[in-house]
C-alpha cells in the first residue's frame, strides 16, 4: 500500500519502510510524526482519492536525523559591470523520517 502525503508545501509518494527527507520538522530524533494531509491512499485497483484529503487517512513515521543539506552556491553577475558581483551561499534544513504505518 501506498499513500501520497502533503508536508512543507511538497507532495511526497511514500511506502512503509521508505526513508525519505522532508523539510525541517518540529521534531527531535526518535520522536514519532503523523503526517494527517494524506491526498491518495491504496494499492492497485482499491484507490481513495481526497478531494482534496482522504478523511480519516494518516501516515506515522518516526523522525530518524535532523540536519542540513549540501551548501546551495548563488552567483549573481552583470556583465561588463565590475561594481555588481554577489556570492553567496546557503544550506537547506531538513528532517529524515522512516515511515511506519499508512492506515485509512
Amino acid at each position: 500500500m501506498y499513500a501520497v502525503i502533503k508536508t512543507g508545501g511538497k507532495q511526497y509518494r511514500v511506502r512503509e519502510g521508505q526513508v525519505l527527507r522532508v523539510e525541517s520538522l518540529n521534531a527531535n530524533e526518535g520522536d514519532t510524526v503523523e503526517f494527517d494531509q494524506v491526498m491518495m491512499v491504496g494499492e492497485g485497483a482499491d484507490i481513495q482519492l481526497g478531494a482534496p484529503l482522504v478523511e480519516g487517512a494518516k501516515v506515522a513515521a518516526t523522525v530518524k536525523e535532523n540536519g542540513r543539506g549540501k551548501k546551495v552556491t548563488i552567483i549573481k553577475f552583470r556583465r561588463r559591470k565590475n561594481r555588481s558581483r554577489t556570492k553567496q551561499g546557503h544550506r537547506q534544513n531538513y528532517t529524515e523520517v522512516e515511515i511506519t504505518g499508512i492506515s485509512a
